[in-house]
């Protein structure tokens, strides 16, 4: 028996997630399909499916998906927020409901329901490419306790506890440094590569690399509090810093939603005087395909959820946007100018060729003058690295 990795356990985590999202308007498809099914002849037509039976059929196609977006709308109205695509959709599949419509209520709600599945599908996705770049801190780290080493998860070391670090382990926690000293890859947090120094007592943060000996750190802020924890949800909530395309839109739908209620009532109302006969039903039937078709919701939530994505698809390529703003800059930037270290370059060192000047031909060249281990300088970790392990000074003559 073979055991997954963590990274296909994820994965197969967020698939369940996933699928349990269309749970609801799955029930409501096959719900709504049967029914058409008994209603057109397609399937023999059961006894039962008459009168109150056959509109309680479709009521339970239609909460699975309706209900949610009801509860929605009734919770905007709580804000002061009457006009939104909540509420619009609530009048145009109830009142459907009510003359009689009844696949046609469910069979819109459902669409929309199926609409908002995916925009969280890819919220989802987008801030999951957002944590994966940033949040790469250990699981597990190692605390020293009464004398001894126990491995903890990470959530669980309380601020106090004593945390061993090797090298190349990334630290899970902020905390003060308690060894002489240190080398910290600090790239995470900063985007510069360049090795950072630290001597005992500094502060060390969550999400640096020590680079070449064991160190100990006293945890000082809990996991969920730490700076890194606080960077990525600042990031996956960037869409906070609205484009001015999102802020337009914002207000157009203020106005714009209103309108077409209003719309709709008139639709409804005014062929009243003027149209000879005048059916109620055909009219307000008219005036409800009206909202259904000028909800605004492709404008409010495609434009969000665009911008949105582009920060998840960024983010996925290891580029990290603090708000949607930015993206509209970005379009517009012509040129380019960044540091090498970290950009162009990676920062690590490493020896290309000892070459000797002709002149002093008999000068000495010291490779390396102390154990490779001891080693603390990213420069003399280069040249460790390229002289091999050594107990003592290499040392060339020309």
């Amino acid at each position: 028996m073979t055991c997954c990795s963590l990274e296909e356990k994820v994965y197969t985590k967020a698939g369940a997630a996933n699928f349990r999202l269309f749970l609801p308007a799955m029930a409501s498809f096959v719900l709504l399909i049967t029914a058409l099914a008994f209603d057109s002849g397609w399937l023999p037509k059961p006894a039962f499916f008459e009168g109150w039976l056959r509109l309680a059929w479709y009521v339970a196609a239609y909460l699975p998906v309706g209900f949610p977006v009801l509860k929605e709308g009734v919770a905007a109205m709580g804000k002061g927020e009457f006009f939104t695509e909540f509420m619009l959709m609530g009048i145009a599949t109830l009142g459907a409901f009510a003359i009689g419509e009844y696949p046609e209520g469910v069979a819109v709600m459902l669409f929309y329901a199926v609409g908002e599945i995916f925009q969280t599908l890819a919220v989802r996705r987008a801030k999951g490419n957002i944590k994966a770049l940033l949040d790469q801190r250990p699981d597990e780290v190692t605390i020293l306790e009464n004398n001894s080493f126990r491995i903890v998860k990470a959530e669980n070391a309380a601020p106090g506890s004593i945390v061993q670090l090797k090298p190349g382990e990334k630290l899970a926690l902020d905390g003060k440094l308690l060894s002489d000293a240190a080398s910290f890859n600090t790239a995470a947090l900063t985007g510069e590569s360049k090795p950072d120094s630290k001597v005992k007592g500094e502060a060390v943060l969550a999400g640096m690399i020590n680079l070449n000996t064991v160190a100990q750190v006293l945890v000082t802020t809990a996991y969920k509090d730490s700076k890194l924890s606080k960077i990525l949800e600042l990031v996956q909530n960037a869409t906070a810093q609205k484009a001015p395309t999102e802020l337009f839109i914002r207000k157009f739908a203020k106005v714009y939603t209103p309108v077409v209620v209003l719309l709709a009532a008139l639709i409804c109302i005014v062929p009243y005087f003027i149209a000879e006969p005048y059916v109620f039903r055909e009219w307000l039937y008219r005036a409800l395909i009206f909202l259904v078709i000028s909800c605004p919701c492709a404008l409010v939530i495609s434009i969000p959820l665009g911008y949105f994505g582009g920060i998840g698809a960024a983010s996925r390529n290891g580029i990290l946007f603090k708000g949607s703003n930015f993206l509209d800059i970005m379009a517009g930037v012509k040129n380019v100018v960044m540091d090498k270290t970290g950009t162009l370059t990676e920062g690590v060192f490493k020896v290309q060729d000892v070459a000797f000047s002709l002149v002093s031909t008999r000068k000495k060249c010291c490779i390396g003058s102390t154990p490779r281990k001891q080693q603390h300088h990213p420069v003399a970790s280069a040249i460790s690295e390229y002289a091999g392990p050594v107990d003592g000074a290499i040392v060339l003559t020309a």
